[in-house]
């Protein structure tokens, strides 16, 4: 049993990660661009081939990128963005060449460019120079890959529509607040991150049961995650007697064990997934109020019945919400 803990499964992976690349935090590493503001940019330029090249009287540049100092080459899922790095009259970096793929060929007219490179969520952005003559250039991502799980005490397994992740940046503000960088990231996608730690929330229903978890990427590997709910699914109906059909048009409002109102429903039955505890769950039918205490234990999905009737009812002058 392990309450609230994390399990990481470390599995060295020096290859490309398959995860669908969607938006990127743009990063910025250490080549006398720190101080560079790249336009924000929310999808990828759209190329007209496998390989664009912007015309001009130069050399051809070719450029690679490697997850590591001394990986591979990356084939597949980069996006290339090549800027000038003067800004324009709106103050942002005019873009003159995109390619979307692994290694990228550019005929770019001689001087100096600000190349980006995203792969996923990692990036890495580096100052070129371009010639006359032909030349390379890398870029190395210092990326990995994070893939996030979640079980229920004693490693029952929650359904992926239920479950759900958040990953922000590891380091919060003065407020308390943290930037976010992957919303709403299904279980058992690889998310490609530049190396470092982060901070992650993984949601489990819509309620209350969360866990936070701080989880450090490795560069040139990928990371598997998997951390334990202490949580359970509960129904409640409202019934005339134990065991009876539940009572259609009923107004739901769960209380906690402070007294604090933190859901409320409508319907025959009120599902959702609660964390351990106390709690106390009122009915409202017609005028006549219900109430009844639960437990929820870590992994006991429960049915709760709430019988309508003198014992369990309430005053409506002591409000029911």
């Amino acid at each position: 049993m392990f309450e609230g803990t994390l399990r990481l499964f470390v599995i060295g992976l020096i290859a490309a990660l398959f995860a669908v690349p969607v938006s990127f935090a743009l990063a910025q590493n250490a080549n006398d661009v720190g101080d560079i503001k790249l336009p924000g940019i929310s999808s990828y330029a759209t190329p007209k081939s496998e390989r664009s090249l912007a015309l001009g009287s130069g050399g051809a540049i070719t450029l690679s990128a490697q997850l590591t100092d001394k990986g591979a080459d990356i084939t597949r899922g980069i996006v290339w963005r090549v800027f000038k790095p003067e800004p324009a009259g709106d103050g942002k970096l005019p873009m003159v060449a995109s390619a979307h793929g692994g290694t990228a060929v550019f005929q770019l007219d001689p001087g100096s460019y600000l190349v980006h490179a995203s792969y996923g969520r990692a990036g890495a952005t580096k100052r070129i120079t371009v010639g006359k003559d032909a030349k390379r250039e890398s870029l190395v991502l210092d990326a990995g890959g994070l893939k996030l799980d979640a079980v229920t005490s004693g490693g029952a397994h929650i359904p992926p529509k239920k479950l759900r992740f958040s990953i922000y940046e590891s380091h919060a503000e003065q407020n308390g607040d943290r930037a976010l960088i992957a919303p709403d990231v299904e279980p058992n996608t690889v998310v490609r991150l530049n190396a470092g730690t982060y901070h992650v929330v993984s949601t489990y229903g819509a309620v209350n049961a969360v866990i936070r978890s701080d989880i450090r990427v490795e560069a040139g590997k990928l990371t598997e995650a998997t951390v334990e709910h202490r949580a359970a699914e509960m129904t409640m109906k409202l019934v005339r007697e134990p065991g009876g059909e539940a009572i259609a048009d009923t107004s739901w409002s769960l209380l906690n064990e402070s007294g604090d109102p933190i859901k409320e429903a409508v319907g025959a039955f009120a599902s959702m997934v609660l964390a351990e505890g106390q709690y106390t769950i009122i009915a409202k039918n017609r005028d006549r109020i219900y109430q009844k205490d639960f437990t929820v234990v870590a992994g006991q999905n429960q049915e709760i019945e709430v019988v309508a009737n003198e014992s369990s009812a309430i005053d409506p002058e002591e409000g029911a919400d």
